[in-house]
């Protein structure tokens, strides 16, 4: 490697790839890619046809190790991007159709004569010459037809290995040569084994190339998921220029961090900003999953790809690019749709070994036919071997788990759910435990004023439930504490107007004090807000208040009492209110079988009082931030699959300790990033999902691998003519070239049935 090579930082490329069509075609640019000096990782995938590598090599030296193993392979960039892919791979489509229909065109009319009475002969001159003609055209529709196939069959060979290619071209070109051969010599083997195999040879490439179409288009429509992220993207945007204010459109490619932009109603936000002019409601599904439009106003920041509803707005831009939440988004689904989890690797581990085994099983058939078999032995010889290539192709091997993957990524984002580690897509469909923080996971996350509470000395003083409010947000309207901004959300919730009250002193550990007079009005009242030691350091009576504060503390909730000069005259109750669905999405993950636990630092009586109220299992409460993950540990040592769930830092090491960890997108940055899996709602419906998504997935990987090995298993035997000998039975190799090209069909629509599912939630 030169030194500039060394030099350079590593960088993430994605490439296009071409001519793979089965797993060992997958080994090979997998193969070439790792014993490439300076590759870090190469993640290879064969339903979508791409490579994702991370090198500190130059992308052409890539594109050249793919070259080298006889594959064709593109940078994925500005230049050459989904667009142009997507329409290369239409066109790609259509030509293979065309190839089937040349092909088909000739092979169905040749095959139909096998059966006509009147067939030209080879024992006969004329005969010998329509065969000689049939045989040159059947050449021409090969080379126009099949000709990729022979290509890829001489650069395997080239390259020392063996594929798909190997076995087709092998089989048909074997056909071929001994239907020309005794087009010319009929003499050459005995008169019952003068049968020709053109129909055999176009007939197969015909039922291939159809296959390898109606797989191609197939594999389009498993990858839907990520054409709707990038279809988010939009492609221009409205910019404020700084010197003179004029908006002009212009390539989203042209935007800056710092840009200001105008986005009107109706209209893609085309960057990550914050609102600096305006108020509207922004549609964020296509993101999250969740339906109702979220409010925005100046200082809140939007996401590229979400759809502005209602009002014009300014955003300062923060993010462009590669940089902005969906880009990172739709990296993360490829990422995850390129992985391959443990049923995977079994699969690639036998596709390795496959195609030489197979090409092993056709010279041990070859000789058996040879020294056991009846006459004509070269016929039979020759039917049995091409049959046995042809039908033992492992493109449905191969298949088989990325196929499923990718449309199981591609649900799961479209729930709003974001796998970020392919193994966690396997390793959810067995978890046994699901623990849940408690604050912003099980809960809103924010405090909220729930109940008011007028007590006796209250009444008699002839206040209502909003007085209580205008009294406490008088205290509380210039802090900044959690508990302050609850009770002064709800009284603008309410409606009521703030007075602000004099000579307010805070009383450490205990709450504030201050005066308070009502307009229209020369009295001053002596205010006090908080605990039940602020009103006993005053000498006041709590009587009245004790069992209030009983009942509202085993719910789960914070009593702060207010004394209105010498008497206790209410309570407020602040709570961290249950997010509306927790308790729906608890129930129905103790459908599945799973048990759910809550683990958290909050003190036990609050923590048990949410637990009963959503139906947890079992509290683990008071836990400091790190020893969450030895929590999580000690399960694990029972020998149990454990899910985490959470939202906050202090998460992060539960969330990496864990078999999967969830992280709740409304969440910090370092949770997400920790996690295995996002869930992009912030609803506890989300794990519901995922581990549904994951245990569908999980079947049909096995749906798949399953039919796989039952196709080749019984597709060899009965094509190397296990059953002549009882029932005189053999395979006919067009039908095995069908059989061939229908287990990739197969494989692939099995896979896609998976977008077809209805998620328990959504029935």
């Amino acid at each position: 490697m030169s030194e500039q090579d060394k030099n350079q930082q590593s960088h993430e490329y994605r490439f296009a790839l071409r001519g793979m069509h089965c797993a060992s075609c997958v080994q090979q640019v997998q193969s070439a890619l790792d014993q490439l000096e300076g590759i870090e990782k190469a993640d290879v995938n064969l339903p979508d046809r791409s490579a994702s590598v991370a090198t500190s090599v130059a992308p052409d030296k890539v594109i050249a190790a793919v070259e080298g193993a006889g594959f064709g392979a593109t940078l994925l960039d500005d230049n050459y991007g989904e667009d142009e892919r997507q329409a290369e791979e239409r066109a790609h489509y259509q030509q293979q159709l065309k190839k089937t229909w040349a092909a088909l065109a000739l092979g169905i009319p040749l095959m139909a004569m096998m059966f006509w009475d009147g067939m030209p002969m080879l024992n006969n001159a004329s005969g010998q010459i329509f065969w000689q003609i049939t045989g040159l055209l059947t050449l021409a529709v090969m080379v126009y037809s099949g000709g990729h196939f022979y290509q890829g069959a001489w650069s395997a060979f080239k390259n020392h290995y063996a594929n798909m290619d190997t076995l087709i071209a092998l089989g048909t070109g074997t056909a071929w040569l001994f239907s020309m051969l005794i087009s010319f010599w009929p003499d050459l083997v005995p008169e019952q084994a003068r049968h020709v195999y053109f129909e055999a040879a176009v007939f197969i490439i015909g039922l291939v190339n159809l296959g390898q179409a109606l797989e191609s288009r197939a594999r389009g429509q498993a990858s839907q998921a990520i054409r709707k992220l990038l279809n988010l993207q939009p492609e221009t945007a409205r910019l404020i220029r700084k010197e003179d204010g004029e908006e002009v459109d212009m390539r989203i490619e042209s935007i800056q961090k710092g840009d200001m932009i105008r986005v009107r109603p109706g209209e893609k936000i085309p960057v990550d900003g914050k609102v600096m002019e305006g108020e509207t409601r922004v549609d964020e599904s296509m993101l999250t999953g969740e339906p109702m439009p979220v409010s925005k106003k100046k200082k809140d920041e939007v996401t590229a790809g979400t759809l502005n509803q209602s009002g014009t707005i300014r955003i300062r831009t923060l993010r462009v690019g590669s940089d902005t939440a969906l880009a990172k988004i739709i990296d993360q689904v490829r990422q995850a749709q390129n992985a391959k989890p443990a049923l995977g690797r079994l699969a690639d581990k036998i596709a390795a070994v496959f195609v030489p085994s197979v090409l092993i099983i056709a010279v041990l058939t070859a000789l058996a036919w040879f020294n056991f078999g009846p006459e004509p032995v070269s016929a039979y010889m020759l039917v049995t071997t091409m049959t046995v290539l042809v039908i033992a192709c492992p493109c449905a091997l191969g298949l088989a788990t990325p196929m499923s993957i990718m449309v199981g990524v591609g649900k799961a984002a479209e729930h709003g759910i974001l796998i970020r580690r392919g193994d966690a897509l396997q390793q959810a469909a067995e978890v046994d435990v699901v623990v849940l923080d408690k604050t912003g996971t099980v809960t809103q996350g924010h405090p909220e004023v729930t109940d008011l509470v007028l007590l006796d000395a209250g009444k008699e003083q002839g206040l209502t439930e909003q007085d209580l409010l205008r009294y406490a947000v008088s205290l509380e309207v210039a802090s900044e504490h959690p508990l302050a901004q609850a009770i002064v959300n709800r009284a603008k919730t309410e409606g009521i107007a703030v007075q602000e009250a004099k000579e307010i002193q805070p009383v450490a550990g205990q709450g504030i004090q201050g005066q308070f007079t009502g307009e229209g009005s020369d009295v001053s009242q002596r205010l006090l807000l908080g605990n039940s030691a602020l009103m006993q350091s005053f000498k006041l009576e709590l009587n009245s208040a004790e069992a209030q504060m009983q009942a509202l503390a085993e719910q789960g909730k914070t009593p702060v009492l207010l004394a209105v000069d010498e008497a206790v005259v209410g309570v407020l109750a602040i709570a961290d209110p249950v997010k509306s669905d927790s308790k729906a999405a608890i129930a129905r993950l103790k459908k599945q079988g799973v048990k759910v636990m809550m683990l958290t630092g909050d003190n036990r009586i609050t923590a048990q009082a949410v637990a009963n109220e959503v139906g947890v299992d079992q509290v683990i409460a008071e836990v400091m931030p790190d020893h969450k993950a030895d929590e999580i540990r000690k399960l694990q040592q029972q020998g149990l699959k454990v899910a985490m769930v959470g939202d906050g830092i202090n998460d992060a090491p539960a969330l990496a300790q864990a078999d999967v960890g969830m992280a709740i997108g409304t969440g910090t940055d370092i949770a997400i990033e920790s996690a295995d899996l996002t869930l992009m709602r912030g609803s506890l419906q989300g794990i519901a999902d995922a581990m549904e998504i994951s245990k569908l997935t999980v079947s049909n990987i096995k749906q798949n691998l399953f039919g796989a090995f039952v196709y080749n298993s019984i597709g060899i035997p009965l094509a190397a003519g296990v059953l002549f000998p009882i029932f005189g039975w053999l395979l006919n190799p067009a039908f095995a070239g069908a059989a061939m090209a229908m287990s990739s069909v197969t494989v692939v629509s099995n896979a896609n049935r998976l977008r077809l599912k209805k998620l328990s939630a959504d029935a």
